[in-house]
């Protein structure tokens, strides 16, 4: 993996660990000023959904985080490639559902990730 995809996918990572924190901890401290179209009575009800959401957030960032240290280069790319694309995939389907800006947000690092891990960048070496 060039060191170009490795900090790719480190940012992918580092950036589901900060949902995974919105959602699991600050759910209902930071979401009314986050999220201002949102009624503010809607967090509380909603602190188990966001929670639940928040783990998924940490599992894809902790897949991406263990492909880092994968030593076999091809399976490196495999694993990486497996998580950027569930990222990748939610991150379509929220701009599609929720806002466009969370194709930007989300998908579009892990778009990036994902051409820098499959696309050959100048000559290899021999």
């Amino acid at each position: 993996m060039s060191i170009f995809a490795r900090i790719m996918v480190a940012l992918v990572a580092i950036l589901h660990l900060y949902i995974a924190w919105f959602g699991i901890f600050a759910w209902q401290a930071q979401g009314p000023a986050t999220f201002p179209d949102l009624p503010a009575s809607l967090f509380e009800p909603t602190t188990a959904m966001a929670a639940n959401q928040g783990i998924y957030n940490l599992c894809l960032a902790a897949g991406l985080i263990w492909s880092l240290f994968i030593r076999d280069p091809e399976w490196q790319r495999k694993v990486a490639s497996g998580f950027l694309l569930f990222v990748a995939t939610a991150g379509i389907f929220g701009a599609w559902r929720v806002s466009p800006d969370i194709a930007l947000v989300q998908a579009g690092p892990a778009v990036i990730g994902l051409l820098l891990l499959w696309v050959p960048m100048g000559k290899k070496r021999r």
